[in-house]
């Protein structure tokens, strides 16, 4: 017997759930794609998008995932043999810096691990050291998927700016954006990539660059044709938006999805966002005991309000995250770049998320440990239950 029919839900850390209007949006034939309004549509999401990332700069769209925006950023930015620095702080930033050794660009890495932010006072030190500004980019992630690491970034622009080198600061933004608070031009990053089917709660296939004018002047010999930034910004004409047909039905749902975010309101998705957050890990408080389940950063102020990362004992991980899927109808995220894989798992709380869905990943993962006798804590629901009523208390 299971208890797994019925409605899915898929908690994973992205692709994240799609609004039933962006679905909708989408359930259409293919438009005229030489005039009308698919030209406006699509004309209409730069301002929004600029909107949601606070930036009065540029952004460029592209037709592909995560990885195509760090080619894209790299490239238009970048020559052979220039340096880059890269933070990591998980499997993501390092696949960053995997692209940019591909493109023939050599690459620096300070390897901070999987449970702890970059080091701004180490940042410096060695910024200091490269007194011939070999360094041409730090490469950081907002946020790692991977992690759940949420980084400094306005404190990163801070050790640039002290220490006057002249690097440019590219943040990837793919898991954070429309979840995290993010604030382009304010935290003073040159160039952010991100991508649409997280907290922009749209299928997997269109992702962003955004850039400053400064990055814009940096243009190195290793851009191309498809992935020049320059060319899309304000095209002649509507083909060179995508450089070639553009993604139909993902721009209509995209439209969407920035309606609703912006008729909600960027604050009150970071507020909602930071709520629900807070609810997992006031559960993960409770639950959390010696051989058991715990969260994978330690300090509040380090971890995402997008995903959480957990770890149990080997293969503890696994076997709750088997259990909820098969016994439930809850995916959880599996444990990527984590050793070993079947003790780590991931909470996706992004895009299309409220309380009760949140209370329902909490529930069916409270129910899978007591199933599985995992060893953990009592009131963990108790814990999220006030964390969510003291958010709206006096509400209507």
């Amino acid at each position: 017997m299971s208890l797994a029919n019925g409605r899915a839900y898929l908690a994973i850390p992205g692709p994240s759930v799609m609004p039933d209007a962006v679905l909708q949006a989408m359930n259409r034939a293919s438009p005229n794609i030489y005039e009308g309004e698919l030209h406006d549509l699509t004309r209409s999401l730069i301002p929004d998008l600029k909107t949601i990332a606070r930036t009065e700069h540029n952004v460029a769209i592209y037709i592909g995932n995560g990885h195509a925006a760090w080619e894209a950023a790299l490239s238009n930015v970048l020559s052979r043999d220039d340096t880059v620095l890269v933070l990591a702080t998980g499997l993501f930033c390092v696949g960053w810096g995997e692209v940019a050794k591909g493109l023939g660009v050599n690459v620096q890495t300070i390897d901070y691990g999987n449970t702890e932010p970059v080091d701004l006072d180490q940042l410096a030190a060695v910024l200091k050291a490269d007194t011939d500004h070999k360094i041409k980019a730090i490469l950081a992630v907002h946020v790692d998927t991977s992690t759940s690491v949420k980084n400094d970034v306005p404190g990163m622009r801070r050790v640039l700016d002290e220490v006057k080198h002249p690097a440019l600061l590219m943040v990837d933004c793919i898991a954070s954006f429309g979840c995290d608070r993010f604030e382009m031009d304010a935290w003073g990053v040159d160039v952010m990539v991100t991508a649409c089917q997280k907290g922009l709660m749209t299928p997997a296939g269109i992702s962003f660059v955004y850039f400053n004018d400064k990055a814009n002047a940096a243009q190195g010999d290793c851009v191309t044709a498809y992935w020049d930034w320059r060319k899309r910004i304000n095209p002649e004409v509507y083909f060179m938006y995508f450089y070639g047909t553009a993604p139909t039905h993902h721009l209509y749902g995209l439209r969407v999805a920035l309606d609703l975010i912006l008729a909600e309101g960027v604050e009150s998705v970071w507020d909602r966002h930071a709520i629900l957050a807070n609810a997992v890990w006031a559960a993960f408080d409770k639950w959390s005991v010696p051989g058991g389940i715990a969260l994978n950063i330690a300090k509040p102020e380090n971890r995402s309000h997008a995903v959480t990362s957990c770890v149990a004992t080997s293969p503890d991980g696994d076997r709750l995250r088997q259990w909820c899927e098969h016994q439930a109808g809850l995916t959880l995220g599996i444990g990527l770049g984590r050793s070993p894989s079947d003790a780590y798992f991931r909470i996706g709380h992004m895009g299309h998320v409220n309380a009760h869905m949140i209370m329902g990943v909490l529930g069916t993962m409270e129910a899978g440990l007591k199933a599985l006798d995992i060893p953990h804590g009592d009131g963990g629901l108790a814990a999220a239950v006030m964390v969510i009523a003291n958010a709206t208390r006096g509400a209507a």
